[in-house]
């Protein structure tokens, strides 16, 4: 039996895994699981300080979340999505890297869904300490494991009213670069 979890990883610039939620099955969308996550909470508190994330088209926008501009119009937009990707790029070096040092990550688990989320924690876990001690990657192994991955499927989150906090961080931020 096959099964897909959707796996919530918020990472800091040294690829160090911060947050993780890993309870869902695969078609939970983004944004449910963010929503019921002790993550969000905090945030929504004001626990976390004033950090922002930056999240893909499927999270809603909040405050403390920006995603980028589906259809950007003007100049400074562009380079506001252009920065965003930038700077997204570190989690998908983080899940690279991630990866690489635990291979059954790129693989099909055959284990309890229950067991395969304490892997996910417990790699997640052994990952920061190897970053933390500067410990060298693991050569790839050569089992061609990205052809074995999912797609990822992107779904729009419903605008929430915070599209203007959005622009006004376009604005604040990009348009005198």
């Amino acid at each position: 039996m096959y099964f897909a979890l959707n796996v919530q990883t918020v990472c800091n610039n040294k690829l160090q895994i911060i947050d993780i939620v890993s309870r869902w099955h695969g078609a939970t969308h983004d944004a449910y699981i963010f929503n019921n996550s002790r993550l969000r909470a905090r945030l929504e508190t004001g626990e976390m300080g004033e950090g922002i994330l930056l999240g893909d088209s499927g999270y809603p926008i909040r405050p403390y979340l920006l995603t980028p501009l589906q259809n950007p119009q003007t100049p400074v937009e562009n380079l506001y999505n252009e920065s965003h990707i930038r700077t997204r790029n570190c989690i998908e070096r983080t899940f690279g890297v991630w990866k690489r040092r635990f291979p059954i990550l790129s693989l099909r688990m055959r284990v309890k869904i229950e067991t395969a989320q304490q892997i996910i924690v417990a790699t997640a876990v052994l990952h920061n300490t190897a970053v933390s001690k500067r410990l060298a990657e693991f050569e790839e192994v050569e089992n061609n494991a990205a052809a074995l991955e999912e797609p990822d499927i992107v779904l729009r989150a419903e605008s929430n009213g915070n599209d203007f906090v959005r622009q006004q961080f376009i604005n604040n931020y990009f348009r005198s670069l």
